[in-house]
């Protein structure tokens, strides 16, 4: 079964906040609909505003003349507006007006069509200095009249910047007058969708540039806390993941997993005492042992006996030899590859020649420079030979070989090892065939060398007799 694959969390966020979005632009339109809908708004700019507040302060005298109450909201209007002017007329075509009146519009709103009009708005071509003007009919407490109007008498007194809307909406409506909705709402809903959809694909496009790198921003921190958790591994267990940088919400997590690396470090530090120890305690039984074995009379049972005995010494040589490898420290040496495996294949061809083996020495030419710690790669080194000398199946030749790149191989001509066997025998205490001899460690401590020296240790394919194995280490910089 596939395993599925982790949700991005910041495709996670972007996917949401547009969702977000949509929904509170939606609710907004809703609200705003409502609104407009229950409080019916009138918009009026200042021309039609003037007319409205000049109708309002309109009455008539005892002999029915039109007059001019100065009531609150005309004086506070022509505060603001000082060059306000208006014409007044009636249905019997009393007039009144005041102000600078401009002489386009000097013979006031006239009979006819504008008499049958609710409210007009009058304006000029844009280099005409005449103003525009606003002619509404209302029905005042001086009965109904026609009211024109303007906060200027010409574009000449205009301060500023002057913004003059005029916004006129019709419904579709039945004979009775009442508002059609079945032809109206199609269309609504299209000039609806025609207004929100630029508005949401720009938010929409909007929060998918910028969203990501927000989160990007925000998670930098917790991204490179996780680049440092990555490098941890068994050489640096002790090192604790900064939390400076991490969000506020993750920082429990952190916090927990550098508690979880110290109990897994104290834990690993206990069981390596544990072993140190028990393998310093077991040299001494070990040797008593054998001095005793060796004050026996000679025959096959204690022959036996000391093999037995040297097995158990290596055996814990070797636990110790892994457990120093731990605490490995001091500095490397610039030393000759050559001549380091030219020396320690003269120490082991003695042993060679004993159970069976001719022993070659293939040097690179020239000098090889490491740098290494020496007492280690001998460790390591010793170990791959004795390795070829109990599995090499006692016939043939085994070949130390040191090429100009670093590299040192053994080779010997024994059974070999399976392809699905070569990365199981770096376990410890695995061996692939049962022997009287050997732990099943030495393979796996001398990877350990080569992994602590920047190194590696590899099994080689080929279609020769016997394994080939190789020891790569480093050059040293000159």
């Amino acid at each position: 079964m596939k395993e599925p694959r982790p949700r991005s969390l910041q495709w996670v966020l972007v996917r949401r906040l547009i969702l977000l979005q949509a929904a509170m632009l939606l609710v907004f339109l809703g609200l705003l609909t409502l609104v407009l809908f229950i409080a019916q708004p009138r918009l009026l700019v200042d021309n039609e505003e003037a007319a409205v507040i000049v109708g309002e302060a309109l009455s008539r005298d005892g002999n029915g003349q039109l007059v001019l109450r100065e009531t609150e909201d005309l004086k506070e209007f022509r505060e603001s507006f000082p060059y306000l002017w208006f014409v007044v007329r009636d249905q019997n075509g009393q007039e009144l007006r005041q102000g600078n009146v401009p002489e386009v519009y000097a013979g006031g709103s006239g009979d006819g069509l504008l008499n049958s009009v609710d409210r007009a708005a009058l304006t000029f071509a844009q280099n005409d200095l005449r103003p525009a003007a606003s002619f509404a009919n209302l029905d005042t407490p001086a009965g109904r009249v026609g009211v024109l109007a303007s906060t200027l008498s010409s574009r000449a007194e205009n301060d500023g910047v002057e913004v003059n809307i005029d916004l006129q909406i019709e419904l579709a409506r039945n004979p009775d007058g009442t508002i059609n909705w079945l032809r109206i709402g199609p269309i609504l809903v299209i000039l609806t969708v025609v207004m929100l959809l630029p508005i949401v694909i720009v938010m929409g496009f909007t929060t998918l540039v910028t969203t990501p790198a927000v989160v990007r921003r925000s998670l930098a921190g917790l991204v490179a806390t996780a680049e440092e958790a990555g490098a941890i591994d068994i050489d640096n267990r002790a090192v604790q993941l900064p939390t400076e940088r991490v969000p506020q919400e993750v920082a429990p997590l952190v916090h927990a997993f550098n508690r979880a690396l110290a109990r897994l470090g104290e834990g690993y530090e206990k069981r390596n005492r544990f072993l140190t120890d028990a393998a310093h305690e077991l040299r001494t039984p070990i040797a008593i042992l054998r001095t005793r074995a060796e004050l026996l009379r000679e025959d096959p049972e204690s022959q036996r006996l000391l093999k037995d005995i040297e097995r158990l010494s290596h055996l814990a040589q070797q636990l110790l030899d892994r457990q120093v490898l731990d605490h490995s420290a001091g500095s490397r040496e610039v030393v000759d590859l050559v001549d380091l495996a030219r020396t320690l294949a003269a120490d082991f061809a003695p042993l060679a020649l004993e159970a069976g083996y001719e022993l070659s020495f293939e040097p690179a030419e020239g000098k090889v420079p490491v740098s290494i710690r020496p007492q280690q790669i001998e460790r390591a080194v010793a170990n791959l030979l004795r390795n070829a000398i109990e599995h090499g199946g006692g016939a043939g030749t085994i070949t130390v070989l040191v090429d100009g790149k670093g590299g040192l191989e053994i080779h010997d001509e024994g059974p070999g090892i399976p392809s699905g066997e070569r990365e199981r025998v770096f376990d410890p205490f695995y061996r692939l065939r049962p022997r009287p001899t050997g732990a099943g460690l030495g393979l796996n401590i001398a990877r350990e060398i080569a992994r602590l020296h920047g190194g590696t240790i590899e099994i080689l394919d080929g279609d020769w007799r016997g394994t080939h194995i190789r020891l790569q280490l480093p050059l040293a910089q000159p």
